[in-house]
């Protein structure tokens, strides 16, 4: 609840600051519309925002899935297989020396205008961060647990399943909370290379009419819902850390 008064009172800060600028310096609307004329619009074209938002979740939501579920399993492989390290890993850290936003117009090329290019993009920019942070969880389980499962004659599935994935999963929850955040982004780039349909395109095709108004309104419709995902991913997250640690939910 705190967390949520907190919010509430910076984003009622900001938009005072941001009706503050456009007061003082008298800038013309379709360069920078007041958050009222902003609301206006988000009102009057609520049915066509919602339309296209229900376009962009969809895509965020598949991609979030697939590429969780996807960077989850690298990372077990990767602690499963010395042979995959050395032949995989290698390959993912250069793999991020090439800018995943230029493989969007890629991706349309290959795989068309439709969601599927969206969705691919959305998987290819959380893939790595969701993939990293749990094989690092995995990589520093403590040695003193581990040690004693072996002389309980554990064997290595039964020290993998018993002990190192669960103290890896407050990092697999970061890794998810990382993915929250920038699994949008993909979709929307996605939608900006190629797309008649989504928040993306929505907002672009308002930029070429110089309806600014209806550009801010879409990019707020997917600030509020990337919040919402977020708040709910670490609302898991958090229930999921505490039952691995043994520790009680935080209640802020």
């Amino acid at each position: 609840m705190r967390r949520l008064i907190d919010g509430c009172a910076a984003f009622a800060i900001a938009v005072a600051i941001w009706q503050g600028i456009v007061w003082f310096t008298g800038v013309p609307a379709f360069i920078l519309p007041g958050p009222a004329r902003v609301a206006q619009s988000l009102a009057d074209n609520a049915g066509l925002i919602l339309d296209h938002a229900g376009i962009t979740i969809l895509e965020v939501m598949v991609g979030l899935v697939i590429g969780a579920l996807l960077g989850g399993a690298t990372a077990l492989h990767l602690v499963i297989s010395p042979r995959a390290r050395r032949v995989f890993l290698p390959v993912m850290v250069f793999s991020q020396a090439v800018p995943v936003f230029a493989l969007a117009p890629i991706l349309t090329l290959w795989l068309g205008y439709g969601i599927w290019s969206k969705i691919v993009m959305t998987i290819l920019i959380i893939y790595f961060p969701v993939a990293s942070t749990f094989f690092d969880g995995l990589n520093r389980t403590d040695r003193g647990l581990l040690d004693l499962g072996r002389t309980m004659n554990a064997t290595p599935l039964q020290l993998l399943l018993q002990i190192r994935l669960p103290a890896a999963l407050p990092s697999f929850a970061s890794g998810l909370r990382l993915a929250a955040v920038y699994a949008p982004i993909g979709a929307v780039i996605g939608e900006w290379v190629g797309s008649s349909n989504g928040l993306g395109y929505l907002m672009l095709l308002a930029n070429g009419r110089a309806k600014t108004d209806l550009m801010f309104a879409s990019l707020f419709v997917l600030a509020f819902f990337t919040v919402l995902l977020y708040g709910a991913i670490s609302i898991v997250a958090a229930r999921v850390t505490a039952w691995a640690t043994g520790e009680s939910v935080p209640r802020e």
